[in-house]
């Protein structure tokens, strides 16, 4: 999978610009605010999954502007692609694939990329709403039904939370459990997407982790969700009865405190290093591994579903990382196409190709 080029029409700080690179690492440089990370969030964007900078797609338009086009030529799945996604100020996205208009979340089927921010070493430390949105993010591009799935499940869960809110009248019992029912339909088939990802994720990253650490610590990453659900890996309709259960012995605490007391909301992508938690006893060397790990491991599981490596993003991290982590990122990152943002000229990645900002 290899990104060509990317065009921004009134997207963030760009008016209008294009970009071409190279099928190796593409080293983007220049001082702080000159747009380096917009750039990286426009083809992150490009994959159609939401932004890790703002709530709402609408807010990257640039000022004052109806809409924000981009557009992407790649190659992948042995043929050349052009990707072009509207963002308006307000309202939903439209997406095209070679002039084919077709639904945001399939663009992932011609573009696959993986981040690695400053932001994303909390996932270690960080709450567990962070790592779900790790999963939530990395799923969705691998399976754009996931991330339709995950959309309705949070506009349903949004709103019981108002309906659960509501005083005068009081929601009933019953319309609770007409939402339970289909929270429980949608969960039981997110659970098995997020179980068999976090299977593959805690295989791969196992092994990233003791090849930064030197075969001296172990990383398991481990899925958790409700305790009423046995095993998440069984049919969807066992998954769907074990949850209503879950929710229905939830309801009446529910209706009395006013709030979405469990469910899928709740899930943790559990983090041990050595058999401790990571999030309570990681320590910032093995805080950055694991979070290498973590992301090497999802770029792992792409190459696995698809036979190609996608496209390896990497925003102003190597600063962040210690000298040894440091020649890690520029070993594994030679594999497939990296477009890599710092301040300062990097020479450590021969034959990279130079974007100067």
């Amino acid at each position: 999978m290899i990104l060509r080029s990317v065009a921004l029409r009134d997207f963030r700080s760009y008016d209008a610009a294009e970009f071409s690179f190279s099928e190796g690492v593409n080293i983007v440089c220049g001082d702080n605010g000159r747009g380096k990370t917009n750039l990286l969030e426009g083809i992150w964007l490009m994959t159609g999954v939401r932004s890790w900078r703002a709530s709402k797609k609408g807010e990257a338009v640039r000022w004052e502007r109806e809409k924000s086009i981009l557009k992407a030529d790649v190659f992948s799945e042995g043929r050349e692609k052009q990707l072009t996604l509207e963002l308006p100020a307000a309202g939903r996205s439209q997406a095209w694939v070679n002039g084919i208009k077709k639904k945001t979340a399939e663009l992932s089927d011609s573009l696959r990329c993986v981040l690695f921010s400053p932001e994303d070493l909390m996932l270690i430390k960080g709450s567990a709403a962070g790592r779900r949105d790790f999963l939530d993010t990395a799923i969705a591009q691998m399976r754009p039904r996931y991330g339709e799935l995950s959309g309705r499940y949070g506009r349903l869960l949004e709103q019981k939370s108002r309906l659960l809110k509501q005083q005068d009248p009081p929601p009933s019992a019953e319309l609770i459990a007409a939402f339970d029912a289909q929270l429980a339909s949608i969960g039981a088939a997110m659970i098995g997407y997020r179980a068999r990802f976090c299977r593959g994720l805690d295989e791969e990253s196992r092994k990233i982790h003791s090849a930064i650490s030197g075969g001296k610590e172990e990383l398991r990453a481990v899925y958790q969700t409700v305790k009423t659900v046995t095993d998440p890996f069984a049919p969807a309709e066992e998954i769907e009865h074990q949850l209503l259960d879950h929710l229905e012995s939830h309801r009446t605490a529910e209706l009395q405190s006013g709030a979405c007391l469990s469910g899928l909301h709740k899930d943790e992508l559990y983090l041990e290093v050595n058999g401790r938690a990571a999030r309570a006893y990681a320590s910032q060397g093995q805080t950055r591994s694991a979070a290498l790990a973590l992301k090497f491991a999802q770029r792992e599981m792409y190459f696995r579903d698809s036979g190609e490596y996608p496209v390896l993003l990497l925003d102003d991290v190597l600063s962040e990382l210690d000298a040894p982590r440091q020649a890690f990122v520029s070993g594994h990152a030679m594999g497939g196409q990296s477009i890599i943002t710092c301040c300062e000229e990097r020479t450590e990645f021969s034959g990279a190709r130079l974007i100067r900002l």
